[in-house]
């Protein structure tokens, strides 16, 4: 009898910790634009957000999708796209609106004007949507034609991951450009290691495909170099604290 109890605790034990960790990965990485989203709505300002870190996560996870019609993966992280998608189109309808409550020129920019100096800085939210759609389409078509191709669908698979693993970059740069760390948040840096090393572990844990640790491993490499360079400007100095700094944003968002 003891046996069997300690045996039903053990699996009961092991749900939940699966449960638990599935709603991590569902959920968790949207966590860090809430406070962003929170921001732009108290402040009215969406200058310190990049509505690019939408574009780049709805591109990698309208992929992902794509890439799961292909090849099986967890259905957590199906979810976690979907999430994922839905939380950039809330974002973009509420940059979209602050910025053209607040612009100056009244001009509209629409995405059926075709104008790649305007591209994804259009006036309003339903020229975002109709991007999107297009774009889904048109990857859709294409990997209906080529879905028996095994070498299309790995590199499919390797494009989502790999675009979701690249959104730290851009922070690396400006920081290295800048030589200093000067207005990024570093607790939201922290959040993002956490993040990514739980997740890394999560898809290797799940046997996820190849192409899902390579880049999350690639991820969390960004995360540390980062964090890196906190340390290394704060120790040592390469140009004088000013005052007047421009908050950049990272292409995840700070």
């Amino acid at each position: 009898m003891e046996e069997e109890l300690i045996i039903q605790i053990v699996s009961i034990v092991n749900t939940l910790v699966s449960w638990v960790a599935a709603g991590a990965i569902m959920f968790g990485g949207v966590v860090p634009y809430i406070p962003q989203y929170r921001h732009i709505r108290r402040s009215q300002n969406a200058e310190g957000f990049s509505t690019y870190v939408c574009l780049m996560l709805l591109v990698a996870n309208i992929l992902r999708i794509l890439f799961r019609f292909g090849r099986y993966y967890e259905t957590p992280l199906l979810w976690q796209s979907i999430i994922m998608i839905c939380t950039m189109l809330v974002m973009l309808n509420l940059c979209t609106d602050v910025r053209s409550a607040n612009e100056i020129n009244t001009k509209r920019r629409a995405f059926i004007d075709f104008d790649w100096n305007y591209f994804w800085s259009w006036s309003h939210f339903l020229d975002y949507v109709q991007c999107v759609l297009a774009f889904t389409m048109v990857a859709a078509y294409i990997t209906y034609i080529l879905l028996d191709s095994a070498v299309y669908v790995e590199a499919l698979g390797f494009l989502a991951v790999f675009t979701e693993a690249m959104l730290g970059s851009p922070q690396l740069y400006c920081n290295y450009h800048n030589k200093s760390t000067e207005g990024m948040s570093i607790k939201m840096v922290l959040m993002w290691t956490s993040g990514d090393t739980f997740k890394t572990a999560y898809f290797l844990l799940t046997q996820a495909p190849v192409q899902f640790w390579t880049c999350g491993l690639l991820q969390v490499c960004v995360d540390v170099a980062i964090l890196f360079q906190v340390y290394y400007y704060s120790r040592y100095p390469q140009k004088p604290v000013s005052h007047a700094v421009t908050h950049t944003s990272s292409a995840k968002a700070l």
